[in-house]
């Protein structure tokens, strides 16, 4: 087996190049990347990270922090993640937090301060200030997906103005019975993105000059299982039911779309309903949504963060990322969106229109 001297003669290239292309440094080329790799193959050469690590001061491993890695969202954004890490060269190590607040203290004032990993990526995690200065404190990058975090590179979208698109899709319709699903006390205790939703849905109503009806402000728990149960409750009540529901996310609308069927409402002729996210069965119960893509978050969540490490430029971030701007250590993408309308929603029942 050669060693990496060999590898670089028959690579043609340089000891630092094929050094940089097999620990997966963002600075070489895909030609000259490829014939590294060929060349090490061809040797039977694998590269000794421990070796790299001590040389470099890096472990190529990055931590990803979830709430919970079995929903759908988290688990598309941990696939984006993982992909371009792999790419890259880069383990992975995963934090499932739960709902637990010893987990979370745990992984936030413990793990993630052994320096085992040299970057971390916290998805749909509020951090307080002291939380956030202590991880700074250890000279690592941090990015965070789902909302800003001061002073760490963050990844969002614009959840606020999203969820005041879709209302103003449903009130442009004709309606003016709108009812919202949004997220239950647990979810808006760390995981804020149900309020700031809520909050886009009254902002679209009161521009509109629509009232809302105080009991069709439900809460779930963003599952379909959740929202079915939510959605039966509010539509069991025949003499006033609302037009449209605009559910907190596809899944919940999802629920909502069933619910009405045991209720033999007829979706969009006699219940328009939308959603938001991009869940995978939105195409396939014709769902109008908003997809923010949250693979393409993971990916660009972990290019931002290799950007970081190997200090490179705008074009190497959404070249790896598909998407976004370069980070430096605070700054702040907006992740691009696409309004999808589908069949769920129409023109309110005849009578029924303002």
């Amino acid at each position: 087996m050669g060693g990496i001297k060999e590898v670089a003669d028959r690579a043609g290239l340089s000891v630092a190049t094929v050094s940089r292309a097999l620990g997966g440094k963002a600075n070489v080329s895909a030609k000259s990347r490829q014939r590294a790799e060929e060349a090490a193959r061809e040797l039977g050469f694998v590269p000794s990270y421990h070796a790299s690590s001590l040389a470099s001061g890096r472990n190529h491993n990055i931590g990803l922090v979830v709430p919970s890695v079995h929903r759908w969202y988290f688990s598309s954004v941990l696939e984006g993640v993982s992909e371009t890490l792999l790419d890259a060269g880069y383990d992975l190590t995963l934090y499932n937090v739960g709902e637990l607040p010893e987990r979370r203290d745990s992984v936030l004032n413990d793990f993630l301060l052994r320096k085992r990993l040299d970057a971390v990526i916290a998805v749909a995690l509020v951090l307080g200030e002291d939380e956030i200065q202590q991880l700074l404190a250890v000279h690592r990058p941090i990015v965070g997906i789902g909302g800003t975090l001061p002073g760490a590179a963050s990844i969002r979208i614009d959840d606020a103005g999203l969820a005041s698109q879709l209302t103003d899709h449903l009130i442009r319709l004709g309606h003016t019975r709108i009812a919202h699903l949004t997220g239950n006390k647990e979810l808006n205790r760390d995981f804020k993105l149900p309020g700031i939703r809520q909050r886009g849905f009254l902002a679209a109503m009161e521009g509109a000059g629509l009232p809302v009806h105080p009991g069709w402000l439900v809460p779930a728990d963003f599952t379909i299982h959740g929202a079915y149960a939510a959605a039966r409750q509010l539509l069991g009540t025949a003499a006033e039911r609302p037009t449209a529901i605009f559910a907190a996310s596809d899944e919940m609308a999802v629920g909502t779309i069933l619910a009405a069927r045991d209720y033999g409402l007829r979706v969009p002729e006699e219940l328009s309903v939308v959603g938001m996210d991009g869940h995978e069965l939105g195409e396939t119960f014709g769902l109008t949504t908003i997809d923010q893509d949250p693979h393409g978050q993971g990916k660009l969540a972990a290019a931002t963060a290799l950007a970081l490490l190997d200090n490179v430029g705008p074009a190497r971030v959404r070249e790896a990322g598909d998407g976004g701007t370069a980070a430096s250590g605070g700054s702040d993408q907006e992740f691009p969106t696409d309004f999808i309308i589908r069949s769920s929603t129409a023109v309110p029942p005849a009578g029924q229109q303002a």
